[in-house]
């Protein structure tokens, strides 16, 4: 046999700590056809600094669509689906690089995705540039051996083969046609070189990921064995691997030879499908008044139909794809939202799924039960919805199996009239919905009863959108698109639905009352300034303070959340106003000239904004015009100490009650913003930043200039009367 050897790789990513999905870092391979082995070459490092530490990576395994993890033990929504996923971990300790091998043998071809990450994110708000974070970084690459001349098996073709020793294997293939109900696959004149008794072991099928079905069948000392298959994978390569169990030298001669029994689909006429597509363009929806009557057929023609439902062994029900968005499918019956159920054969429905771009959303499927249709009060309508091939047996079985591939089972009745199911990160396939009517008692009873069942069915890329306290992010892996739920107000859960950690309204409510009028703190500061004639510096306090409250009431993560324009902006204004107003102080406790000191005002409100607009979270933003207007600050007052020959201020009392007092509540106000904020304790430890450095504020502003006289309201109008002042006036006259 021809070997070839292929190789894939992809771009390191930088880990990040697990909060929510967004944080996995997500890899997609496609592995080809007639592939034998895989191997996958994982390679995690870290950086060399004292920031780094001990640390274990997550690395999470699934064929078909992303891995659905929850490595945070939260709840998933209602009737959802989960199956756990195949992961392992790879701990970097003192080693700064770890390369970890995975080997799978018979891999499915197709898609393959891998998801790593790091730990349960601490939750601690760092600010950019305080400290520097240590780079995790992870990188996937694929190696993959195919069997270039697959012997392929044709359907009632006896074909003979030779396993020349138990370590070379033989791989076969095999097509699955549509519709088929039965496999069969059978080993004749099993002969080993050696006279003694035969032993192989037959695989039938490929490896998926978390869960394998493959099915295994040893065959020692019979010359003949075989294996049935109920549902096999319609329109896809059953790889088949045989393998000798005898003795190292001896080679196993075999004949192999592969069966099927067809299943005769059934469905309503072709002219009624085009008549339905018809009218759903132009006219009422189906099953509406108006499309119900435009396709007739005659009245042979209809009790013609139902007499050769008893030769068929399913019923197909035409499903049109419609395509909504990214990540978002409509399927829609063409013969009404309604479909009928008997007891004879099972109802089909095609779901299509096999973009390759639909496994990044939930597969929603709603049933509801017509209880008016049912002529049988305890007859109770079984469903599946399976991938690959459809399970055509629901009368006898009610395990919603295939035969590589476990379904999700649903069960309307009379007492339970609604089912819901939901399917999180489908794999890349054909789905399909089987339907079927069961009696209690045999299906004798049910043979001439028929149930309605109305089917919702939809690719949707948040089921419920994530609900009140979650907003559906689409996240992007070069090409491939999928979608995650980020939680908020202590919400959690894939559709935050957890309500483990949830703040309640009250504390939500608290926590905006706690933000928005822990600025009114800036009142005394405005006061300040405005007596003692700082009018542009209270102008900028009364800036800070509006934009501030209204920005924290938008930036709420609940329902108490008030927005007066776009929240972007409100952001960019409450970060502008929080460093002019620190640049503002800092300047007018310099005691610079009037005019040097509203130059510098406007020279560093352009740079503040030119800044915050390239990173409004970098700490140098806020740091770098503080430690500029503090090198102001203390050149003007050498200078003026310098001059005076004088400590500068001169009182005692203005350093003791004032200063002192003014520069404590700052660091301690930066100490809280820095070190101390975390997502849970957030709304107050802010609200003690904002308090702290609004009083700050009111200590560190100058006192007024001497020749400036106080606010003499009692000198303005009194008794009718008004003391006015003569001022000098010079007259010239040009001539």
């Amino acid at each position: 046999s021809l070997y070839v050897s292929e190789y894939f790789s992809q771009s390191a990513q930088k880990l990040s700590f697990y909060s929510w999905y967004g944080n996995a870092k997500l890899f997609h391979f496609r592995v080809p056809e007639d592939t034998v082995l895989l191997r996958w070459l994982l390679q995690a490092s870290r950086g060399k600094g004292p920031e780094c530490t001990n640390m274990e990576i997550t690395v999470h395994f699934r064929y078909g669509a992303p891995p659905v993890i929850n490595p945070l033990g939260t709840d998933f929504p209602a009737n959802a689906t989960v199956r756990p996923s195949y992961s392992i971990s790879i701990t970097l300790s003192s080693a700064v690089q770890n390369t970890t091998f995975v080997n799978v043998t018979t891999p499915a071809a197709g898609d393959w995705f891998i998801a790593a990450h790091l730990p349960e994110a601490a939750g601690r708000i760092e600010v950019k540039g305080f400290s520097t974070p240590c780079p995790y970084m992870f990188q996937a690459d694929m190696f993959v051996l195919r069997l270039a001349d697959m012997p392929v098996l044709e359907p009632g073709v006896a074909m003979p083969q030779t396993i020349v020793s138990p370590a070379k294997a033989l791989h076969v293939k095999v097509f699955v046609p549509k519709h088929t109900a039965v496999m069969w696959l059978e080993l004749r004149n099993c002969v080993s070189s050696e006279q003694k008794a035969c032993a192989v072991r037959v695989v039938l099928g490929s490896i998926t990921l978390p869960q394998s079905f493959q099915r295994i069948i040893t065959c020692v000392g019979k010359v003949n064995c075989s294996l049935a298959l109920d549902s096999p994978p319609w329109e896809k390569w059953l790889q088949i691997m045989v393998e000798s169990l005898g003795a190292a030298n001896a080679s196993v001669s075999v004949e192999m030879l592969a069966s099927f029994r067809a299943c005769r689909p059934g469905s309503t006429s072709s002219f009624l499908n085009f008549g339905s597509l018809n009218q759903s363009q132009t006219g009422p929806r189906p099953g509406s008044a108006g499309a119900a009557g435009s396709p007739t057929l005659s009245t042979g023609e209809t009790s013609h139909n139902a007499s050769d439902q008893r030769s068929f062994c399913l019923q197909n029900q035409p499903v049109v794809r419609e395509d909504l968005d990214v990540v978002s499918v409509r399927y829609r019956l063409l013969n009404g939202p309604s479909v009928p159920v008997n007891s004879l054969s099972p109802t089909l429905l095609l779901l299509n799924l096999n973009t390759g771009m639909d496994s990044g959303g939930s597969l929603v499927v709603n049933l509801l039960l017509n209880k008016t249709s049912v002529s049988l009060a305890n007859a109770t309508v079984v469903a599946c919805v399976s991938a690959a091939s459809p399970v055509l047996s629901l009368n006898a079985t009610h395990n919603c199996s295939t035969a590589f591939f476990q379904g999700y089972p649903l069960r309307v009745s009379t007492s339970s009239p609604e089912a819901m199911l939901i399917v999180l990160y489908p794999q890349t396939d054909d789905w399909f919905l089987s339907l079927q009517l069961i009696c209690p008692k045999g299906q004798g009873e049910c043979n001439a009863a028929e149930a309605k069942v109305t089917v919702f069915a939809y690719l949707t890329p948040c089921f419920n959108d994530c609900g009140p306290y979650g907003q559906c992010s689409l996240l992007r892996r070069h090409g491939y698109l999928y979608a995650g739920c980020s939680c908020k107000a202590g919400w959690g859960g894939w559709s935050c639905t957890d309500v483990t950690k949830a703040q309640s309204v009250s504390a939500q409510n608290l926590a905006t009352l706690l933000l928005t009028l822990s600025n009114l703190m800036f009142l005394p500061a405005i006061a300040v300034a405005v007596y003692r004639y700082y009018l542009v510096e209270a102008s900028v306090y009364t800036y800070t303070m509006f934009f501030s409250t209204f920005y924290h009431a938008c930036d709420q993560p609940g329902v108490a959340v008030m927005c007066i324009m776009n929240y972007d902006t409100l952001q960019y204004c409450d970060f502008l106003g929080s460093v002019v107003s620190i640049w503002v102080t800092i300047l007018c406790m310099s005691r610079v000239k009037k005019i040097l000191k509203y130059v510098l005002f406007v020279l560093g409100t352009l740079l503040i904004a030119m800044s915050l607009q390239l990173d409004r979270r970098g700490v140098w933003n806020m740091m770098g015009p503080c430690l500029f207007a503090l090198v102001i600050m203390i050149a003007a007052w050498v200078y003026h100490g310098v001059k005076r020959r004088h400590c500068y201020p001169p009182s005692w009392k203005r350093w003791v009650f004032y200063l002192l007092p003014g520069i404590t509540l700052a660091f301690i106000a930066i100490s809280v913003y820095a070190f101390m904020e975390t997502n849970e304790n957030y709304y107050y430890t802010h609200s003690i930043w904002h308090v702290l450095v609004a009083s700050s504020v009111a200590f560190l502003l100058p006192p007024r200039d001497k020749h400036k006289k106080p606010w003499a309201w009692s000198q303005k109008l009194t008794c009718r009367y008004q003391i006015c002042q003569n001022d000098r006036e010079e007259l010239y006259a040009v001539t």
